[in-house]
Protein backbone atom coordinates (compact mmCIF):
# COMPACT_ATOMS: atom_id res chain seq x y z
CA UNK A 1 0.00 0.00 0.00
CA UNK A 2 1.40 3.33 -1.01
CA UNK A 3 1.56 6.11 1.56
CA UNK A 4 -0.39 8.46 -0.73
CA UNK A 5 -3.54 6.37 -0.17
CA UNK A 6 -3.40 6.60 3.61
CA UNK A 7 -6.29 8.50 5.10
CA UNK A 8 -5.49 11.97 6.37
CA UNK A 9 -5.49 11.98 10.15
CA UNK A 10 -3.31 11.14 13.18
CA UNK A 11 -2.93 7.49 12.28
CA UNK A 12 -2.06 8.18 8.67
CA UNK A 13 0.50 10.78 9.56
CA UNK A 14 2.15 8.41 12.10
CA UNK A 15 2.44 5.57 9.60
CA UNK A 16 3.79 7.92 6.97
CA UNK A 17 6.52 9.12 9.36
CA UNK A 18 7.58 5.56 10.23
CA UNK A 19 7.85 4.58 6.59
CA UNK A 20 9.86 7.71 5.76
CA UNK A 21 12.30 6.98 8.61
CA UNK A 22 12.76 3.38 7.47
CA UNK A 23 13.43 4.52 3.89
CA UNK A 24 16.06 7.02 5.16
CA UNK A 25 17.89 4.33 7.15
CA UNK A 26 17.90 1.90 4.22
CA UNK A 27 19.26 4.63 1.92
CA UNK A 28 22.05 5.46 4.36
CA UNK A 29 23.07 1.81 4.66
CA UNK A 30 23.23 1.49 0.91
CA UNK A 31 25.79 4.34 0.59
CA UNK A 32 29.36 3.01 0.92
CA UNK A 33 31.30 4.36 3.95
CA UNK A 34 33.87 7.07 3.20
CA UNK A 35 37.32 5.95 4.41
CA UNK A 36 38.95 8.04 7.13
CA UNK A 37 41.26 10.70 5.76
CA UNK A 38 44.91 9.69 6.00
CA UNK A 39 47.07 11.72 8.38
CA UNK A 40 49.85 13.54 6.62
CA UNK A 41 53.32 13.83 8.16
CA UNK A 42 54.18 17.42 7.31
CA UNK A 43 57.51 17.59 9.13
CA UNK A 44 59.83 15.62 11.42
CA UNK A 45 61.91 17.57 13.93
CA UNK A 46 64.88 16.17 15.86
CA UNK A 47 66.61 17.47 19.00
CA UNK A 48 69.69 15.73 20.36
CA UNK A 49 70.63 15.89 24.05
CA UNK A 50 73.49 14.17 25.89
CA UNK A 51 71.22 11.50 27.38
CA UNK A 52 68.38 11.29 24.85
CA UNK A 53 67.04 12.35 21.48
CA UNK A 54 63.53 13.53 20.72
CA UNK A 55 61.68 13.18 17.43
CA UNK A 56 58.48 15.14 16.85
CA UNK A 57 56.20 14.23 13.94
CA UNK A 58 53.97 17.14 12.88
CA UNK A 59 50.72 15.61 11.67
CA UNK A 60 47.70 16.95 9.80
CA UNK A 61 45.45 14.75 11.97
CA UNK A 62 45.63 12.25 14.80
CA UNK A 63 47.29 8.94 13.94
CA UNK A 64 47.84 5.76 15.95
CA UNK A 65 51.47 4.68 16.27
CA UNK A 66 53.24 1.41 16.98
CA UNK A 67 56.93 1.65 17.93
CA UNK A 68 59.42 -1.16 18.49
CA UNK A 69 63.14 -1.92 18.28
CA UNK A 70 65.04 -4.47 16.21
CA UNK A 71 68.54 -5.86 16.68
CA UNK A 72 71.39 -6.90 14.39
CA UNK A 73 71.59 -4.17 13.27
CA UNK A 74 69.99 -1.83 15.81
CA UNK A 75 66.88 -0.09 14.48
CA UNK A 76 63.85 1.73 15.77
CA UNK A 77 60.67 1.19 13.76
CA UNK A 78 57.81 3.70 13.84
CA UNK A 79 54.56 2.57 12.22
CA UNK A 80 51.78 5.11 11.65
CA UNK A 81 48.35 3.84 10.66
CA UNK A 82 46.57 5.52 7.76
CA UNK A 83 49.39 7.98 7.24
CA UNK A 84 51.62 9.21 4.47
CA UNK A 85 54.88 11.15 4.36
CA UNK A 86 55.00 14.67 2.91
CA UNK A 87 58.50 15.80 3.94
CA UNK A 88 62.08 15.14 2.88
CA UNK A 89 63.84 12.84 5.37
CA UNK A 90 67.21 13.56 3.76
CA UNK A 91 67.12 17.11 5.15
CA UNK A 92 67.07 15.94 8.79
CA UNK A 93 70.18 16.92 10.78
CA UNK A 94 71.24 13.77 12.67
CA UNK A 95 74.49 15.03 14.20
CA UNK A 96 74.78 14.49 17.94
CA UNK A 97 72.07 11.84 18.08
CA UNK A 98 72.15 8.03 18.11
CA UNK A 99 70.49 8.02 14.67
CA UNK A 100 72.80 7.29 11.76
CA UNK A 101 70.22 7.10 8.96
CA UNK A 102 66.46 7.45 8.35
CA UNK A 103 64.35 5.78 5.70
CA UNK A 104 60.65 5.27 5.09
CA UNK A 105 58.28 2.98 3.26
CA UNK A 106 54.62 2.09 2.77
CA UNK A 107 53.29 -0.71 4.96
CA UNK A 108 50.73 -3.27 3.87
CA UNK A 109 47.35 -1.65 4.23
CA UNK A 110 48.51 1.85 3.38
CA UNK A 111 50.26 2.88 6.57
CA UNK A 112 53.62 4.61 6.89
CA UNK A 113 56.77 2.98 8.27
CA UNK A 114 59.79 5.06 9.33
CA UNK A 115 62.98 3.16 10.21
CA UNK A 116 65.82 4.73 12.20
CA UNK A 117 69.26 3.12 12.05
CA UNK A 118 70.91 3.44 15.48
CA UNK A 119 74.50 3.58 16.65
CA UNK A 120 73.68 2.54 20.23
CA UNK A 121 71.02 1.00 22.44
CA UNK A 122 67.97 3.16 23.13
CA UNK A 123 64.90 2.92 25.34
CA UNK A 124 62.00 4.43 23.38
CA UNK A 125 58.74 5.86 24.62
CA UNK A 126 56.12 7.84 22.74
CA UNK A 127 52.94 9.83 23.18
CA UNK A 128 50.65 12.04 21.13
CA UNK A 129 49.74 15.66 21.74
CA UNK A 130 46.65 17.57 20.60
CA UNK A 131 46.94 20.89 18.78
CA UNK A 132 47.82 24.02 20.76
CA UNK A 133 48.56 27.65 19.92
CA UNK A 134 51.91 26.78 18.35
CA UNK A 135 51.51 23.35 16.76
CA UNK A 136 48.99 20.96 15.32
CA UNK A 137 48.72 17.24 16.07
CA UNK A 138 52.04 15.72 17.12
CA UNK A 139 53.60 12.35 17.77
CA UNK A 140 56.54 12.62 20.18
CA UNK A 141 59.15 9.84 20.23
CA UNK A 142 61.76 9.99 22.98
CA UNK A 143 64.85 7.76 22.79
CA UNK A 144 66.62 7.53 26.14
CA UNK A 145 70.29 6.46 26.22
CA UNK A 146 70.79 4.03 29.13
CA UNK A 147 73.68 4.95 31.39
CA UNK A 148 74.30 8.41 29.91
CA UNK A 149 74.46 11.58 31.98
CA UNK A 150 72.04 14.41 31.22
CA UNK A 151 74.96 16.87 31.21
CA UNK A 152 77.99 16.73 28.96
CA UNK A 153 80.57 17.41 31.69
CA UNK A 154 79.20 15.89 34.90
CA UNK A 155 80.68 16.68 38.30
CA UNK A 156 83.88 14.84 39.24
CA UNK A 157 83.08 11.68 41.30
CA UNK A 158 85.44 12.72 44.13
CA UNK A 159 83.89 16.16 44.27
CA UNK A 160 80.44 14.59 44.22
CA UNK A 161 81.37 12.37 47.16
CA UNK A 162 82.63 15.35 49.18
CA UNK A 163 79.46 17.29 48.41
CA UNK A 164 77.28 14.31 49.33
CA UNK A 165 79.07 14.06 52.67
CA UNK A 166 78.40 17.75 53.25
CA UNK A 167 74.71 17.33 52.45
CA UNK A 168 74.41 14.35 54.79
CA UNK A 169 76.24 16.22 57.53
CA UNK A 170 73.89 19.18 57.24
CA UNK A 171 70.83 16.95 57.48
CA UNK A 172 72.03 15.31 60.65
CA UNK A 173 73.79 18.32 62.12
CA UNK A 174 71.14 19.03 64.73
CA UNK A 175 70.80 15.56 66.17
CA UNK A 176 74.50 14.81 66.03
CA UNK A 177 75.81 18.17 67.28
CA UNK A 178 76.49 16.95 70.79
CA UNK A 179 78.37 13.85 69.66
CA UNK A 180 80.38 15.24 66.76
CA UNK A 181 81.50 18.47 68.37
CA UNK A 182 84.00 16.67 70.62
CA UNK A 183 86.96 14.72 69.33
CA UNK A 184 88.41 11.83 71.29
CA UNK A 185 92.20 12.47 71.18
CA UNK A 186 93.03 8.80 71.67
CA UNK A 187 91.06 7.85 68.57
CA UNK A 188 92.03 10.83 66.45
CA UNK A 189 95.72 10.46 67.31
CA UNK A 190 95.73 7.21 65.36
CA UNK A 191 94.30 8.92 62.24
CA UNK A 192 96.29 11.03 59.80
CA UNK A 193 95.20 14.64 59.41
CA UNK A 194 92.81 14.92 56.44
CA UNK A 195 93.59 17.72 54.00
CA UNK A 196 90.91 20.32 53.40
CA UNK A 197 88.83 19.25 50.35
CA UNK A 198 88.92 22.74 48.79
CA UNK A 199 86.12 21.74 46.47
CA UNK A 200 84.51 23.95 43.85
CA UNK A 201 81.16 25.59 44.46
CA UNK A 202 78.75 24.06 41.93
CA UNK A 203 76.37 26.44 40.14
CA UNK A 204 73.61 24.84 38.04
CA UNK A 205 72.83 27.14 35.08
CA UNK A 206 69.44 26.51 33.49
CA UNK A 207 68.58 28.08 30.14
CA UNK A 208 64.79 28.10 29.99
CA UNK A 209 62.67 26.40 27.32
CA UNK A 210 64.50 24.82 24.35
CA UNK A 211 63.84 22.39 21.54
CA UNK A 212 60.23 22.42 20.37
CA UNK A 213 59.40 24.95 23.08
CA UNK A 214 60.67 28.36 21.84
CA UNK A 215 59.38 30.27 24.87
CA UNK A 216 58.24 33.83 24.25
CA UNK A 217 58.76 35.34 20.79
CA UNK A 218 59.54 39.03 20.33
CA UNK A 219 57.97 41.39 17.79
CA UNK A 220 60.92 40.84 15.43
CA UNK A 221 60.82 37.07 15.84
CA UNK A 222 63.56 36.71 18.47
CA UNK A 223 63.02 33.47 20.37
CA UNK A 224 63.43 33.36 24.13
CA UNK A 225 65.11 29.95 24.04
CA UNK A 226 67.95 31.31 21.86
CA UNK A 227 68.57 34.47 23.91
CA UNK A 228 68.63 32.74 27.28
CA UNK A 229 70.90 29.95 26.04
CA UNK A 230 73.45 32.53 24.91
CA UNK A 231 73.30 34.36 28.25
CA UNK A 232 73.58 31.01 30.08
CA UNK A 233 76.66 30.05 28.06
CA UNK A 234 78.31 33.38 28.88
CA UNK A 235 77.47 32.86 32.53
CA UNK A 236 78.97 29.36 32.36
CA UNK A 237 82.26 30.72 31.01
CA UNK A 238 82.44 33.35 33.76
CA UNK A 239 81.84 30.73 36.45
CA UNK A 240 84.34 28.23 35.06
CA UNK A 241 87.00 30.94 34.67
CA UNK A 242 86.72 31.88 38.36
CA UNK A 243 88.80 29.95 40.89
CA UNK A 244 86.67 27.97 43.31
CA UNK A 245 83.56 27.80 41.09
CA UNK A 246 82.27 25.27 38.60
CA UNK A 247 79.24 25.53 36.28
CA UNK A 248 76.89 22.70 35.31
CA UNK A 249 74.69 23.45 32.31
CA UNK A 250 71.20 21.95 32.57
CA UNK A 251 70.96 22.22 28.79
CA UNK A 252 73.81 23.43 26.60
CA UNK A 253 72.13 23.17 23.21
CA UNK A 254 68.74 23.48 21.55
CA UNK A 255 66.76 20.66 23.16
CA UNK A 256 64.00 20.49 25.72
CA UNK A 257 64.43 19.39 29.35
CA UNK A 258 61.35 18.76 31.49
CA UNK A 259 60.79 21.15 34.38
CA UNK A 260 61.06 18.45 37.04
CA UNK A 261 64.10 16.99 35.32
CA UNK A 262 65.91 20.34 35.53
CA UNK A 263 65.85 20.31 39.32
CA UNK A 264 66.64 16.59 39.32
CA UNK A 265 69.79 17.18 37.24
CA UNK A 266 70.88 19.96 39.60
CA UNK A 267 70.45 17.62 42.55
CA UNK A 268 72.31 14.78 40.83
CA UNK A 269 75.18 17.17 40.13
CA UNK A 270 75.24 18.20 43.84
CA UNK A 271 74.63 21.86 42.95
CA UNK A 272 75.10 24.47 45.66
CA UNK A 273 72.89 26.90 43.76
CA UNK A 274 70.42 26.77 40.84
CA UNK A 275 69.75 29.74 38.53
CA UNK A 276 67.19 29.60 35.72
CA UNK A 277 67.51 32.21 32.94
CA UNK A 278 64.39 33.46 31.12
CA UNK A 279 63.11 36.45 29.14
CA UNK A 280 59.75 37.87 30.13
CA UNK A 281 56.75 38.57 27.90
CA UNK A 282 53.42 40.32 28.20
CA UNK A 283 50.41 40.96 25.97
CA UNK A 284 51.43 44.61 25.78
CA UNK A 285 54.76 45.92 24.38
CA UNK A 286 55.13 48.52 27.14
CA UNK A 287 56.36 46.51 30.20
CA UNK A 288 60.15 46.34 30.47
CA UNK A 289 62.92 45.63 32.94
CA UNK A 290 64.53 42.68 34.74
CA UNK A 291 63.00 40.66 37.57
CA UNK A 292 64.30 38.10 40.05
CA UNK A 293 62.07 35.39 41.49
CA UNK A 294 62.44 33.05 44.43
CA UNK A 295 59.98 30.36 45.45
CA UNK A 296 56.90 31.33 47.43
CA UNK A 297 55.43 28.70 49.70
CA UNK A 298 52.12 30.52 49.82
CA UNK A 299 51.84 31.34 46.15
CA UNK A 300 52.68 34.38 44.07
CA UNK A 301 53.19 37.81 45.67
CA UNK A 302 51.47 39.69 42.88
CA UNK A 303 49.02 39.02 40.08
CA UNK A 304 51.82 39.38 37.52
CA UNK A 305 54.01 36.88 39.35
CA UNK A 306 51.08 34.47 39.64
CA UNK A 307 50.32 34.72 35.92
CA UNK A 308 53.97 34.20 35.03
CA UNK A 309 54.24 31.18 37.30
CA UNK A 310 51.22 29.57 35.66
CA UNK A 311 52.48 30.19 32.13
CA UNK A 312 56.03 28.98 32.83
CA UNK A 313 54.74 25.79 34.47
CA UNK A 314 52.72 25.04 31.34
CA UNK A 315 55.98 24.80 29.38
CA UNK A 316 56.05 21.06 30.09
CA UNK A 317 52.85 20.66 28.08
CA UNK A 318 54.09 22.95 25.31
CA UNK A 319 57.32 20.97 25.19
CA UNK A 320 55.45 17.70 25.00
CA UNK A 321 55.97 16.42 28.52
CA UNK A 322 53.08 15.58 30.78
CA UNK A 323 54.01 14.91 34.40
CA UNK A 324 51.63 11.95 34.45
CA UNK A 325 53.77 10.20 31.85
CA UNK A 326 56.88 10.13 34.03
CA UNK A 327 57.15 7.22 36.42
CA UNK A 328 60.16 8.78 38.10
CA UNK A 329 58.26 11.82 39.32
CA UNK A 330 56.47 9.89 42.06
CA UNK A 331 59.70 8.90 43.77
CA UNK A 332 61.11 12.41 43.37
CA UNK A 333 58.07 13.92 45.04
CA UNK A 334 58.34 11.49 47.93
CA UNK A 335 62.04 12.21 48.28
CA UNK A 336 61.29 15.89 48.19
CA UNK A 337 58.86 15.53 51.07
CA UNK A 338 61.66 14.11 53.20
CA UNK A 339 63.62 17.32 52.67
CA UNK A 340 60.82 19.74 53.57
CA UNK A 341 62.44 20.59 56.88
CA UNK A 342 65.23 22.39 55.03
CA UNK A 343 62.86 24.52 52.93
CA UNK A 344 62.90 27.57 55.19
CA UNK A 345 66.69 27.81 55.27
CA UNK A 346 66.86 27.20 51.52
CA UNK A 347 64.29 29.90 50.83
CA UNK A 348 66.14 32.38 53.05
CA UNK A 349 69.36 31.71 51.12
CA UNK A 350 67.48 32.14 47.82
CA UNK A 351 66.11 35.51 48.91
CA UNK A 352 69.54 36.65 50.13
CA UNK A 353 71.25 35.71 46.85
CA UNK A 354 68.32 37.15 44.91
CA UNK A 355 68.76 40.52 46.57
CA UNK A 356 72.43 40.65 45.62
CA UNK A 357 71.72 39.58 42.03
CA UNK A 358 68.94 42.17 41.76
CA UNK A 359 71.31 44.92 42.93
CA UNK A 360 73.79 43.98 40.23
CA UNK A 361 71.13 43.69 37.49
CA UNK A 362 69.95 47.19 38.37
CA UNK A 363 73.36 48.51 37.28
CA UNK A 364 73.00 47.22 33.70
CA UNK A 365 69.23 47.26 33.10
CA UNK A 366 66.05 48.84 34.39
CA UNK A 367 64.36 46.76 37.10
CA UNK A 368 60.76 45.76 36.54
CA UNK A 369 60.38 45.19 40.29
CA UNK A 370 62.69 46.68 42.92
CA UNK A 371 62.54 43.64 45.19
CA UNK A 372 62.81 39.88 44.81
CA UNK A 373 59.42 38.54 43.79
CA UNK A 374 58.14 35.14 44.89
CA UNK A 375 56.09 32.70 42.82
CA UNK A 376 55.48 28.99 42.43
CA UNK A 377 57.76 28.29 39.49
CA UNK A 378 58.28 24.55 39.10
CA UNK A 379 62.05 24.85 38.62
CA UNK A 380 62.41 26.57 42.01
CA UNK A 381 60.80 23.76 43.97
CA UNK A 382 63.94 21.93 45.05
CA UNK A 383 63.76 22.10 48.85
CA UNK A 384 67.50 21.66 49.43
CA UNK A 385 69.06 23.86 46.71
CA UNK A 386 68.78 27.66 46.87
CA UNK A 387 67.24 28.66 43.55
CA UNK A 388 66.39 31.76 41.55
CA UNK A 389 64.55 32.39 38.30
CA UNK A 390 65.78 35.51 36.50
CA UNK A 391 63.69 37.29 33.89
CA UNK A 392 66.42 39.16 32.05
CA UNK A 393 63.96 41.52 30.35
CA UNK A 394 60.72 41.72 28.37
CA UNK A 395 61.28 40.20 24.95
CA UNK A 396 57.81 41.49 24.06
CA UNK A 397 59.17 45.05 24.35
CA UNK A 398 60.82 46.06 21.03
CA UNK A 399 63.66 48.00 22.69
CA UNK A 400 64.48 45.22 25.15
CA UNK A 401 64.20 42.62 22.40
CA UNK A 402 67.00 44.46 20.56
CA UNK A 403 69.12 44.70 23.71
CA UNK A 404 68.60 41.04 24.59
CA UNK A 405 69.88 40.11 21.12
CA UNK A 406 72.99 42.27 21.53
CA UNK A 407 76.12 40.34 22.52
CA UNK A 408 77.47 43.19 24.65
CA UNK A 409 74.24 43.42 26.64
CA UNK A 410 74.16 39.63 27.04
CA UNK A 411 77.68 39.73 28.47
CA UNK A 412 76.81 42.52 30.91
CA UNK A 413 73.71 40.61 32.05
CA UNK A 414 75.68 37.42 32.67
CA UNK A 415 78.38 39.36 34.53
CA UNK A 416 75.83 41.02 36.80
CA UNK A 417 74.18 37.69 37.60
CA UNK A 418 77.49 36.08 38.50
CA UNK A 419 78.68 39.05 40.56
CA UNK A 420 75.59 38.72 42.74
CA UNK A 421 76.09 34.96 43.17
CA UNK A 422 79.82 35.34 43.79
CA UNK A 423 79.29 38.03 46.44
CA UNK A 424 77.00 35.73 48.41
CA UNK A 425 79.36 32.76 48.39
CA UNK A 426 82.37 34.87 49.31
CA UNK A 427 80.46 35.88 52.44
CA UNK A 428 78.91 32.45 53.03
CA UNK A 429 81.20 29.76 51.57
CA UNK A 430 80.24 26.08 52.04
CA UNK A 431 82.51 24.49 54.69
CA UNK A 432 84.42 22.16 52.36
CA UNK A 433 84.85 24.71 49.56
CA UNK A 434 88.04 26.38 48.41
CA UNK A 435 86.52 29.73 49.35
CA UNK A 436 86.04 28.51 52.93
CA UNK A 437 89.64 27.31 53.07
CA UNK A 438 90.89 30.65 51.77
CA UNK A 439 88.82 32.51 54.35
CA UNK A 440 89.93 30.27 57.21
CA UNK A 441 93.61 30.51 56.36
CA UNK A 442 93.67 34.22 55.63
CA UNK A 443 91.68 35.59 58.53
CA UNK A 444 94.47 38.02 59.48
CA UNK A 445 97.46 39.34 57.52
CA UNK A 446 99.83 37.43 59.80
CA UNK A 447 97.90 34.21 59.28
CA UNK A 448 98.14 33.33 62.98
CA UNK A 449 94.75 31.64 63.26
CA UNK A 450 93.66 28.14 62.23
CA UNK A 451 90.17 26.60 62.01
CA UNK A 452 90.13 22.94 63.13
CA UNK A 453 89.15 20.42 60.44
CA UNK A 454 87.90 16.82 60.86
CA UNK A 455 90.85 14.55 61.72
CA UNK A 456 93.02 17.27 63.26
CA UNK A 457 94.81 16.71 66.60
CA UNK A 458 96.59 19.24 68.77
CA UNK A 459 99.94 17.58 68.24
CA UNK A 460 99.54 17.60 64.46
CA UNK A 461 98.43 21.24 64.43
CA UNK A 462 101.38 22.20 66.66
CA UNK A 463 103.83 20.32 64.45
CA UNK A 464 102.35 21.83 61.29
CA UNK A 465 102.89 25.36 62.62
CA UNK A 466 106.19 24.64 64.35
CA UNK A 467 105.11 25.43 67.92
CA UNK A 468 105.16 23.26 71.08
CA UNK A 469 101.86 21.66 72.13
CA UNK A 470 102.12 23.27 75.58
CA UNK A 471 102.50 26.72 74.05
CA UNK A 472 99.53 26.10 71.74
CA UNK A 473 97.39 25.10 74.75
CA UNK A 474 98.48 28.11 76.75
CA UNK A 475 97.73 30.54 73.93
CA UNK A 476 94.19 29.15 73.60
CA UNK A 477 93.57 28.48 77.34
CA UNK A 478 93.05 24.76 76.77
CA UNK A 479 93.09 22.52 79.86
CA UNK A 480 93.17 19.22 77.96
CA UNK A 481 93.59 17.69 74.54
CA UNK A 482 89.90 17.86 73.48
CA UNK A 483 89.26 20.17 70.54
CA UNK A 484 86.20 20.87 68.36
CA UNK A 485 85.75 20.80 64.60
CA UNK A 486 85.32 24.39 63.44
CA UNK A 487 87.06 25.84 66.51
CA UNK A 488 89.54 28.62 65.65
CA UNK A 489 92.94 28.32 67.37
CA UNK A 490 95.33 31.20 67.76
CA UNK A 491 98.79 30.13 66.66
CA UNK A 492 101.44 31.73 68.88
CA UNK A 493 104.60 33.07 67.31
CA UNK A 494 107.48 30.65 67.81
Amino acid sequence: MSTRYLPIGPVGRAVRCHLLLAWTLLTALAVPAVPAQAAQVDNIRLWAAPDHARLVFDLSDHAEANIFTLDNPRRLVIDLDQSRLDTDLASMELEGSAITAVRSGVRDGGGLRVVLDLSREVEPRHFTLPPNEQYGHRLVVDMEYPGESAVQNPIDPIEAMIREQEIAANRHRGEAAGESSRIDPEVVAQQPAAPHPRRNIIIAVDAGHGGEDPGAIGPSGTREKDVVLEIARRLQRLIDDTEGFRAVMIRDDDYYVGLRQRTRIAREQKADFFVSIHADAFNSPRPNGSSVYALSQRGATSETAQWLAASENQADLIGGVDGNLSLNDKDEVLRGVLLDLTMTATLNDSLAIGGQVLDQLGRVNRLHKSRVEQAGFMVLKSPDIPSLLIETGFISNPDEERRLSDSGHQQRMSESIFEGIQAHFHSNPPPASLLAWQRDNQRTPSGNEYRIQPGDTLSQIAARHGVPVAQLKQANELNGDVIRVGQVLRIPRS
